[in-house]
């Protein structure tokens, strides 16, 4: 399956870093946000990724387009006609679709524009500022042998998300709630895998995937939920920033879970 990262936004919340380059490319430990998502990905065996772009996207396409120079040592030699010399060259397994999805497109709305590259065919999809130790063999196990159209990973939430409101199958989403502090509710993080058939429910670049297509999808019982009860932390402000670069600096990032 293609992994699509939705790579757009503006991520005002953490502004002090977004103003300067798209928050997936604000960096943990020397790379990246993006990057180390690509990594959990590529761990389980995906490695052909759909990035939807928007706001400063050509700083995303540089990046990959000079991947090597980015990871790599490099020698310049101007004195023999400008040559070029990579040591330790960096490889990935990757396969990197970078498509631009507009500046103001919603989530849904990013979805809808990369249709063409996931080839009707059934996709993993996540946001491009959170990471964790999800297994995501696993949940695209549970959605292999669920009937839903799509399954989303939820973790307990810390008190500032909204809420899933899951059925006593702990298998199904049935609606949502309002933003409390409740210990024993759920919030979707993403790690999604999609049908195809999600693309019947996005109407337009204003097309919201968290309301009307999730909120619908839960009415029809087509709304699944893979419970993760490991890390996982997202990169909304400067002090959840500073929060993972501790952390990975401490050495003890759980969601690096590839070997260098």
């Amino acid at each position: 399956m293609k992994v699509v990262i939705l790579a757009g936004g503006m991520g005002t919340r953490i502004s002090e870093e977004s103003h300067l380059r798209p928050k997936p490319m604000i960096e943990i430990g020397g790379y990246p946000i993006l990057w180390h998502i690509m990594k959990i990905y590529s761990f389980y065996g995906f490695n052909d990724f759909v990035i939807c772009c928007g706001y400063r996207g050509y700083m995303i396409k540089e990046y990959f387009a000079n991947y090597y120079l980015h990871c790599s040592d490099v020698t310049f030699d101007f004195s023999d006609n400008n040559s070029i010399q990579i040591h330790s060259n960096v490889s990935e397994p990757w396969k990197v679709t970078l498509a631009d999805t507009g500046q103001s497109t919603q989530t849904g709305g990013r979805i809808r524009r990369i249709r063409k590259y996931v080839e009707d065919k059934p996709f993993l999809m996540t946001y491009g500022d959170g990471v964790g130790d999800i297994d995501i063999n696993l949940s695209a196990k549970q959605h292999e042998h669920s009937n839903k159209t799509i399954t989303l990973t939820a973790v307990q939430p810390k008190g500032r998300f909204g809420l899933l409101d899951i059925e006593e199958d702990e298998l199904t989403v049935r609606g949502f709630s309002e933003k409390v502090d409740d210990p024993q509710s759920w919030i979707n993080i993403g790690f999604m895998i999609l049908k195809p058939e999600i693309f019947e429910y996005l109407d337009d670049d204003k097309c919201v995937l968290e309301r009307r297509p999730l909120e619908t999808l839960s009415k029809e019982g087509k709304l699944g939920v893979y419970k993760h009860t490991g890390f996982w932390q997202c990169m909304d402000t400067r002090r959840d920033h500073n929060l993972l670069e501790n952390i990975w600096q401490r050495g003890s990032a759980p969601w690096k879970i590839w070997q260098d």
